[in-house]
């Protein structure tokens, strides 16, 4: 028997009690996103927060001055002297060879998938490629300790065991999927009117994708290499493994040196008590490896912006 036909009335209360729960669903849905967003920034706030509440602990004991001025780094010392320049140093050194190898390589790579391979070689390289970046790092510093450093030193036999040179070069190895895929990603969103505009005009592919191509995804271009410098400075295990962890003042890559990262690492390891001043020092080297990481991010943002609206 069927059910007698809803009145008016009765069409409009089932419609509202409809809507209704419609609402209720979309607030739900959206409160689950809203705090799954809030997640990351409060994990960034509690980060900050402990790393400058654990500093400013550290810097009653040690001069502000003293640590940017200081030419020594042997907190763990009896005559502790805490330099933080001197692991700038190798952090700066050790980045510095990483994105001379990723930057050029990335960009070329980047260049070949976008506009001269075709689909199926995009296809098969571009998945082999970012292979790359799931390696652990562990297996990068041992390859850069047992392979690399050895193949060195038959053209240079005066390297050390443990240098930044070959780490350096494992680590702009490790890096170079994130700068092309970026890139490439960059470059393929170039509208093809433009390309198309190049070719009536009698560009060959290669002056289109140096001269139109890559300006125009030039903003996207320098999120890859901002992201690589921030992948570069930050990394740990390679450097830990393969560059010695011996702080030392000097930019030459084919000396030992210890990073920022490594440091941290050595310390945290170690068994020194948590309130002692040689175990802050790991917060004060981290709040300036973040003021690092930031600035090159700050400076990425003003490049996108720059950059697109240039074009």
């Amino acid at each position: 028997m069927s059910n007698p036909p809803l009145t008016g009335e009765a069409r409009l209360a089932q419609l509202a009690r409809s809507k209704a729960a419609r609402k209720r669903k979309d607030k739900l849905v959206e409160s689950v996103l809203l705090l799954a967003a809030c997640v990351s920034v409060f994990t960034t706030l509690a980060i900050v927060y402990i790393l400058v509440k654990e500093s400013l602990l550290f810097f009653t004991h040690v001069p502000v001055w003293q640590f940017l001025t200081d030419t020594q780094w042997t907190p763990l010392f009896d005559d502790a002297h805490f330099g933080i320049g001197v692991l700038l140093a190798g952090t700066v050194s050790s980045s510095a060879v990483a994105l001379l190898i990723a930057i050029p390589l990335g960009t070329i790579i980047a260049i070949y998938l976008s506009e001269f391979a075709g689909h199926k070689s995009r296809e098969i390289l571009k998945p082999v490629l970012e292979l790359l970046s799931g390696v652990p790092t562990i297996i990068y510093g041992f390859f850069a300790l047992l392979v690399v450093t050895p193949l060195i030193q038959k053209v240079y036999p005066d390297l050390p065991t443990f240098n930044v040179l070959s780490a350096g070069i494992v680590m702009g190895v490790m890096i170079i999927p994130y700068v092309s895929s970026l890139s490439e990603d960059a470059m393929r969103a170039v509208p093809m009117s433009l390309r198309e505009g190049a070719y009536a005009l009698g560009s060959t592919r290669f002056q289109t994708a140096t001269r139109v191509v890559v300006p125009a995804a030039f903003s996207g271009i320098a999120s890859a290499y901002i992201l690589g410098i921030s992948r570069a400075v930050g990394e740990t295990m390679i450097l830990a493994v393969a560059a010695g962890m011996q702080p030392n003042l000097t930019l030459n890559p084919l000396e030992p040196a210890a990073t920022v990262t490594s440091f941290i690492v050595q310390v945290a390891l170690g068994d020194l008590p948590h309130a002692s001043i040689g175990y802050q020092t790991i917060f004060a080297a981290g709040l300036t490896l973040m003021l690092m990481t930031l600035s090159f991010n700050l400076l990425g943002y003003w490049l996108r912006r720059k950059f697109r609206e240039a074009y």
